[in-house]
């Protein structure tokens, strides 16, 4: 497979790697798998081309006939050559991250690399990145799409995160917990029920409620536009069994 000194639509780099599996030429692992039947294991890459002098050697930075430097970044742990965006190797997520990693630390428990910001300040949530995205169910872990922390802990591409929230979407996809901070949509919410008021054979009716963001268990008034968290004063409800119809007055003994 040909390719240029500016390499694919992946990286940029001027090689190409000689694929463990095939023994095929591509820029990268990725334009492989696409074209291929099956996956390319990146680790066991032992050759690769120049794109400029086509010499075929070990795998190394730079071109050992003509001097060509195949990336200014490169891992001889991952084979991975690309232009300088910081990136650097983590030994416990086992591939490079973009960084620079000084903005980054390693959550041992979610067993990813994370923001700066997020040390000590998120939910936990035991190897999250080995789960599939649940949005797109494709990898997150190795993908080069970056990762949105929900407040839950889980995590989505960035990407996917984006066009959830375009969709109206504020749900985690997994556990339902809210997806941001909703105090302002809640209290949104409390002005519109306010000003809609439930016809008269509703208006004292109540149901159970199950609170998807504390988990809380509770009997609050029946409303058709949402029904709110007695505990939290999360809308983010789910209704649990049939209304409860207000209590009929007995008649006088």
């Amino acid at each position: 497979m040909a390719a240029s000194e500016s390499g694919c639509d992946h990286y940029v780099r001027s090689c190409l790697l000689k694929a463990p599996c095939c023994g095929k030429f591509y820029v990268c692992r990725l334009c492989h798998d696409a074209e291929e039947n099956h996956q390319m294991d990146r680790f066991q890459v032992k050759e690769v081309k120049c794109s400029v002098c086509n010499t075929v050697q070990k795998a190394q930075q730079t071109c050992e006939e003509c001097n060509e430097k195949f990336g200014e970044y490169y891992c001889s742990i991952c084979n991975l050559f690309d232009k300088d965006r910081k990136q650097y190797h983590c030994q416990p997520c086992g591939i490079c991250r973009i960084g620079p990693r000084e903005k980054y630390f390693h959550c041992v428990k979610c067993n990813l690399c994370l923001v700066s910001d997020l040390q000590g300040n998120h939910k936990c949530v035991e190897n999250v990145s080995r789960q599939n995205c649940p949005v797109c169910m494709e990898d997150i872990h190795t993908s080069r799409i970056g990762a949105h922390v929900l407040p839950c802990g889980h995590l989505l591409h960035k990407t996917c995160f984006d066009d959830m929230c375009k969709t109206g979407a504020y749900r985690c996809p997994l556990c339902m917990h809210s997806a941001w901070n909703m105090k302002d949509c809640w209290e949104e919410m409390d002005k519109e029920i306010s000003q809609t008021p439930m016809p008269s054979e509703y208006q004292d009716a109540t149901v159970k409620i199950m609170c998807n963001d504390c988990q809380a268990h509770c009997t609050v008034p029946f409303h058709v536009l949402g029904m709110k968290c007695s505990s939290c004063g999360s809308y983010n409800t789910a209704q649990d069994g049939g209304l409860i119809p207000r209590q009929q007055q007995q008649p006088p003994q």
